[in-house]
């Protein structure tokens, strides 16, 4: 008979084997249930990640909408009194770089690049929250592929930022490869 909840040290049989942990019967969901320091941790680093992707999809989305013009109109708005007040404002000099190095064709780029990046985080993120055994491993892919990429960024043109996200996305593919390793559905069946 299949058990949803866990008697200790009595063995559960699960699709024909017997195990000591859960099992799930039919349709239902087992949700990711976060136990300890470092488990809480990785849930809080998941949904950050998520409302991450979130924003990127929201800003991917801008991008493809708003015209050129209207783009440099928001950001001479929004940047204007604070230059006025610090010409030298590192946030609002910073937006202006940006925003003058866009072209049609890297506007258009930086928003597939958002709109690609945030679906795929918030995918992946909603599938390790449902504790979908599969996303683990394309999470740790997908991370290391950014490492790689803000590798190459941090050896051409370092700055602060891209460096602190790295070393989050590193702490981040640590969490889920230690979160993946103690997943119910790969250790072996109890005899």
């Amino acid at each position: 008979m299949d058990g949803i909840l866990s008697v200790p040290g009595r063995r559960l049989r699960c699709g024909g084997a017997l195990r000591r942990e859960p099992c799930l019967a039919g349709n239902q969901v087992k949700r990711f249930r976060p136990s300890g320091v470092l488990d809480w941790t990785f849930e809080i680093v998941l949904i950050v990640k998520g409302l991450d992707g979130i924003l990127e999809i929201i800003g991917g989305l801008l991008l493809l909408a708003v015209s050129r013009a209207q783009m440099d109109a928001w950001v001479v708005a929004l940047t204007q009194h604070e230059l006025a007040e610090d010409p030298h404002d590192l946030i609002a000099t910073h937006l202006l770089s940006l925003e003058g190095h866009l072209s049609g064709g890297s506007q258009t780029f930086a928003a597939l690049y958002l709109l690609s990046h945030g679906v795929v985080k918030v995918v992946l993120v909603a599938a390790v929250l449902k504790d979908k055994l599969w996303a683990y491993p394309w999470m740790i892919a997908f991370l290391l592929a950014f490492i790689g990429y803000q590798g190459y960024l941090l050896a051409v043109n370092p700055t602060l930022g891209v460096a602190l996200l790295t070393v989050f996305d590193v702490f981040m593919v640590w969490l889920t490869y230690r979160e993946y390793g103690k997943h119910p559905r790969r250790q072996p069946a109890v005899a």
